[in-house]
């Protein structure tokens, strides 16, 4: 579950730029601030994660165990944020979005130790070069992609919602297919989920930036309130949501192990 059901009274039409004056930069710095933080959130939580399962193997079978509560549980998170945001106060929706943050680095941390472990000498696991070398690569692909569609959604004057319905198709149909390959598991339709996804999210994060720009320019979100940071945690939801995406389908195709 990626896109959301924002407050119907923010909402502004495509042509709201053209009419209103407005400084965009309180909301946009709120965005990028909530979404910058979480993403850190989310690398330490990964890290600890990696670390202990090396110090403990152990724990891997407890992660395989309860991977469907963690998903559970990250779902509910978006889906409550999704259609709760305005009935809950902006500090709860912050602290949801942290704990959602915190438990994508769960997931991640136990990732990236399938990823990097391999064998050690006289027992246990060591991290393995080319693992660590695919992360690295991934995550850099990540930052530069998603930088450049960030700001390509920012400054482009074409208007992207038309864009959005078949971004959104071609999502649906990505979550078909790899719930499909779960019982193909086919290497050929693995690697195309993978090549699309990264297409897709490289999309929609032009798309997101733009949808979240033009709600950015409601008057009524010009000063600090209530409105404004719960927009801005919403959005930094989206634009996380589309940058984890996107590093895990990148990191799919840049490593060989699951």
């Amino acid at each position: 579950m990626r896109d959301f059901n924002f407050n119907s009274a923010i909402q502004q039409d495509a042509g709201v730029m053209s009419r209103v004056q407005v400084n965009l930069q309180p909301l946009m710095r709120l965005v990028y601030l909530w979404m910058g933080l979480g993403l850190l959130v989310t690398a330490g939580v990964s890290a600890a994660v990696t670390a202990a399962v090396y110090n403990n193997p152990s724990l891997i079978a407890a992660f395989a165990s309860g991977w469907i509560v963690l998903m559970l549980v990250q779902l509910g998170i978006v889906f409550g944020l999704s259609f709760l945001i305005n009935k809950i106060s902006p500090n709860l929706a912050l602290i949801l979005f942290f704990i959602y943050a915190a438990t994508m680095g769960v997931t991640l941390g136990a990732m990236f130790f399938g990823i990097t472990a391999e064998p050690a000498v006289g027992g246990g696991f060591q991290p393995a070069s080319e693992g660590l070398w695919a992360i690295a690569k991934a995550f850099v692909t990540t930052a530069g992609l998603f930088g450049v569609m960030t700001v390509i959604g920012y400054t482009t004057k074409i208007d992207l919602s038309k864009f959005g319905s078949y971004l959104l198709m071609a999502l649906i149909g990505l979550i078909i297919a790899s719930i499909v390959n779960i019982f193909l598991a086919s290497s050929a339709l693995d690697f195309i989920i993978s090549a699309a996804g990264v297409l897709i999210f490289t999309g929609l994060t032009a798309f997101d930036t733009q949808k979240i720009k033009r709600l950015a320019a409601s008057p009524e979100l010009q000063q600090h309130s209530d409105g404004m940071v719960r927009l801005s945690i919403m959005g930094a939801l989206t634009l996380y949501l589309d940058f984890i995406n996107l590093f895990i389908f990148l990191l799919r195709l840049f490593s060989d192990r699951r």
